[in-house]
């Protein structure tokens, strides 16, 4: 059968984690579509705001020459890049709260100004929006996402690096390596020499961390993406826990129509926060 990416089942890392927190709750991220707009509902949280300011900062960078990426001072386009997900529209329901978040932003790119290390080096920039590979083109299966950064090495390889705004290690077990490892290895011709991740909030320099195995990373996604491709026929998306669970419970509070909507983002869904706002109050301004 000839390979169809429309008619395929698309999985991606957030998907996929999606699905392993609880499959009700990849279905409220990835399926369902508010019957009032026919779009798809996303929750924002001040965590989430900050990581995407400073990810699109990041991503700026990628796009430039290494000799260009420090001529504007990079503080300017955090700035700006803030005033998107400033006050409600980042879940920021005071000015205190956000002030903290924006100055341990405003940290971590003084970090990268101070230490850029890899980021002065020429990089491998992948040619396409959204790059992805067919994980199985028997299963109709295709993997997705964007590698924060690709340092190209001077023995014609690269370096993968993966940018982190939480406090907290990821987790060894997690499918994040592995799913960008695939993602490097079949969108572009490089070989992967190592991988790392780059703790803005405490690290001048990237942690380096073992490659995975590449007949092992992908068996480990293939075989979750195929139980997703299962879920979506069978149209089951039961959580494990009767009574809901932190994955899809926040999600159902939007469906309820108990959440505040604030917005709609790049991908046109629908952006809420859980705080319901009091009588008053709108979307752009909130009583303090």
């Amino acid at each position: 059968m000839p390979t169809d990416k429309y008619s395929a089942v698309w999985v991606s890392h957030s998907s996929i984690t999606a699905f392993l927190n609880c499959p009700r709750a990849y279905f409220l991220n990835n399926i369902y579509r508010d019957p009032a707009t026919g779009h798809k509902i996303t929750l924002m949280n001040p965590p989430l705001a900050l990581g995407q300011a400073i990810h699109e900062v990041i991503e700026a960078l990628s796009l430039l020459p290494a000799q260009a990426r420090f001529q504007e001072p990079l503080a300017l386009k955090f700035d700006a890049v803030w005033q998107k997900i400033s006050g409600i529209r980042g879940g920021f329901t005071d000015q205190k709260t956000e002030a903290a978040y924006k100055q341990r932003g405003k940290a971590m790119i003084k970090r990268l100004v101070n230490h850029p290390g890899p980021l002065t080096t020429l990089a491998v920039k992948i040619k396409m929006d959204l790059p992805y590979f067919w994980l199985s083109e028997e299963d109709n299966i295709i993997l997705c996402g964007k590698i924060d950064w690709l340092e190209y090495l001077p023995d014609d390889s690269v370096h993968i690096i993966d940018f982190k705004t939480s406090t907290q290690d990821e987790d060894p077990r997690s499918l994040q390596l592995p799913i960008y490892y695939l993602l490097a290895q079949n969108c572009q011709k490089h070989p992967i020499a190592k991988a790392s991740y780059w703790y803005l909030e405490r690290s001048d320099a990237p942690k380096p961390v073992p490659l995975p195995n590449p007949s092992d990373a992908k068996a480990r996604v293939l075989k979750i993406a195929k139980e997703i491709k299962l879920a979506r026929q069978l149209r089951r998306f039961v959580c494990r826990n009767k009574t809901g669970c932190r994955a899809c419970r926040p999600l159902e509070t939007v469906v309820r129509g108990e959440a505040t909507f604030v917005g709609i983002d790049a991908y046109n869904q629908d952006v809420y926060i859980l705080e319901k706002l009091k009588t008053g109050e709108t979307a752009d301004s909130v009583i303090l």
